[in-house]
């Protein structure tokens, strides 16, 4: 039994510790990005706090009560680009170049989701995929599987990222399948033909087990990176029935058979064609298999994503690529475009993850592939040699990777026409709101919790992340 002494510091500890919990909900952290560049991500001493004052001005209210998705994390595609650059970095350049990016500590943005491609995507130097065969030759039973390339850049670069982060989810997304496969004998276009979709399956089964192997768990593959984009060097058409066949009948039976948990996830195209993920999701029988769909939004609305949320509201929802790219001599750095879009609008319309595209490449932009590879994908930093630059794909998706870490879920506002936000709540029962300046002027708002109110100010073309 407690003395009276003992119990009155008990109690004078409690009040103490009440306090602080108090002081810390009342005096949010703040990490701005001013379009002017004069700050770039960064903390701001803050004295913000939240009070019982009233006042007039527009209001953001934060409702923790109402929860909607559950967030998986926020990052790039790391491609073979990509990590080429990066494996040819000194080993102290390396480690710090991925502590920043990858580390969630200090400065470190935390990135927590990241896009592979399956075999070569037009960010390679050169196509090539894990069964390349001479043409006439075919391998049924995928025997001569061989990860190949990725074994020089991509695995490496990997662990060491996976030695950072552990818990970081991995997406795989194929280009093209081996030619052999296809109805032409050529990385860009053709189809997957029928006879082969079981070969086919087991090549993604293989890709899965291979990973695996070497360290690397696969959390989720797409079927197709841009199905209905057949111009792309590599690519393949693959339409919607095509697809919903290769799923029910291939891909969902051989990775129950072979006892793989990696997600399945469809589409994975562009938000103006809601309807290819729907129609496959209508059928049963390849639904059972598939976890969600994926989206890119070079065409369409992001509001398309919550048209496949409610069609199918069993079905998860992610946002798997998006190009970000800024003038590398630009004066002003306009972060209000992706984050409204992207942070803001794919997480509002349900997405559990955002990847911008993609995570690195040199300064001018390079590899890429011929026929058809992208030649302005930029980059969320530039390598050259050992020295890098952060761009705009670093700071839109740091305002988000840092603070909404995997496992926290989406929160309840209001969207103010000026000031587009969304909100979350974390792991360990932080809430984080993060906003967009997109009008022509400064902004004085409220932000509203639990009955306090909080008053902030945010430069035009300005984005702010607020934690308490």
């Amino acid at each position: 039994m407690l003395s009276t002494k003992a119990f009155r510091l008990f109690v004078t500890g409690v009040f103490i510790f009440s306090s602080f919990a108090v002081i810390a909900q009342n005096q949010p952290e703040v990490w701005l990005t001013k379009a002017d560049r004069s700050v770039l991500f960064a903390k701001q001493a803050s004295k913000l706090s939240f009070t019982a004052a009233k006042n007039n001005l527009p209001t953001i209210t934060v409702n923790n009560k109402e929860t909607y998705q559950t967030i998986d994390g926020f990052g790039y595609a790391l491609t073979g680009g990509t990590a080429q650059h990066i494996i040819k970095m000194s080993a102290p350049a390396r480690a710090a170049l991925l502590k920043e990016l990858f580390a969630t500590d200090g400065n470190n943005i935390g990135v927590s989701y990241i896009r592979l491609s399956i075999g070569a995507s037009d960010l390679n130097e050169k196509v090539f995929s894990y069964n390349d065969l001479p043409e006439g030759q075919t391998d049924l039973t995928q025997a001569k599987f061989d990860l190949g390339p990725d074994k020089v850049d991509v695995i490496p670069v990997m662990k060491e990222i996976l030695a950072i982060n552990p818990k970081l989810k991995i997406m795989g997304s194929p280009w093209s399948p081996p030619l052999w496969m296809k109805t032409t004998y050529d990385a860009r276009g053709g189809m997957l033909k029928p006879i082969y979709y079981d070969a086919y399956a087991k090549y993604f089964v293989r890709y899965v087990q291979e990973m695996q192997k070497e360290g690397i768990p696969i959390d989720a593959i797409t079927v197709q990176n841009e199905p209905l984009h057949p111009g792309n060097n590599p690519s393949l058409l693959m339409v919607a029935p095509d697809q919903a066949l290769f799923v029910k009948k291939f891909l969902g039976p051989a990775f129950a058979k072979a006892n793989i948990k990696t997600k399945i996830i469809v589409y994975d195209h562009n938000a103006d064609r809601p309807d290819y993920p729907i129609s496959i999701l209508d059928d049963p029988e390849a639904k059972k298999y598939i976890d969600g769909s994926a989206f890119h939004l070079y065409g369409g609305k992001i509001e398309a994503l919550t048209d496949v949320h409610n069609a199918h509201p069993d079905k998860n929802i992610y946002f798997s690529e998006q190009m970000v790219v800024e003038q590398p001599d630009a004066t002003d750095i306009k972060i209000v475009n992706p984050v409204k879009r992207l942070i803001i609008g794919a997480t509002r319309n349900w997405s559990k993850n955002v990847l911008e595209w993609n995570l690195a490449a040199d300064p001018e932009n390079k590899p890429y592939t011929d026929r058809g590879g992208c030649s302005m994908c930029q980059g969320a930093v530039t390598i050259d040699k050992d020295s890098y630059s952060r761009n705009l794909a670093y700071y839109s998706i740091a305002h988000a990777s840092k603070f909404v870490r995997p496992g926290a879920v989406r929160i309840a506002t209001n969207n103010l026409a000026d000031l587009p936000n969304v909100a979350f709540k974390t792991t360990d029962g932080k809430h984080v709101l993060i906003v967009a300046n997109s009008g022509k002027n400064a902004a004085k708002f409220n932000i509203s919790f639990n009955g306090k109110t909080l008053v902030a100010m945010l430069d035009k073309g300005s984005v702010a992340t607020y934690i308490w």
